[in-house]
């Protein structure tokens, strides 16, 4: 049963780190621009929030691996 559910847990964290680097690239081209739209500064806020919301459940899963093992 905890193989199953290090399996998910780790599906899940694979998961988030990808949603992390989508959010991390989207941001990156955002910088590049030498204006933001209002809705690009939005945009921009926004993906900053979903990034770190990201890796606050990515460090959260990573801490509940050591302590199931």
């Amino acid at each position: 049963m905890d193989e199953i559910f290090d399996a998910t847990l780790s599906e899940e964290i694979n998961r988030l780190n990808a949603e992390h680097r989508r959010y991390a690239q989207r941001l990156d081209e955002l910088v590049q621009k030498p204006y933001l739209s209002a809705d690009e500064q939005l945009e921009e806020v926004r993906l900053k929030k979903l990034k770190l919301h990201a890796k606050d459940l990515i460090v959260a899963l990573e801490n509940q691996l050591p302590a199931i093992a």
